[in-house]
């Protein structure tokens, strides 16, 4: 799969999870969280009012700290689809 693929698939990822209801399970919102920031090189720091999300959310972009950006990507879709497929 070529960069320009991925991200099309990646941006498609993004957008088909956007469009599907909620509520989503929170780990998985963790995972995506963590997956999406790594992608899209969105180092901010986490900026819920609440401390606890802050932490969960900090420790979610630890666990990825050492993938590359197309690995991120590639994970983010695999999360997507998986999710997609299994929802009931």
């Amino acid at each position: 799969m070529t960069s320009e693929e991925l991200d099309i698939d990646f941006k498609d990822a993004v957008e088909r999870i956007n469009n599907l209801p909620g509520p989503f399970p929170a780990d998985f919102l963790l995972r995506l969280y963590a997956y999406y920031k790594k992608a899209t090189n969105d180092y901010n720091r986490p900026n819920s009012g609440k401390p606890i999300i802050n932490a969960f959310k900090t420790n979610a972009l630890f666990q990825v700290q050492n993938i590359t950006q197309d690995e991120a990507k590639r994970i983010y879709i695999d999360l997507v689809n998986n999710y997609s497929l299994y929802r009931k």
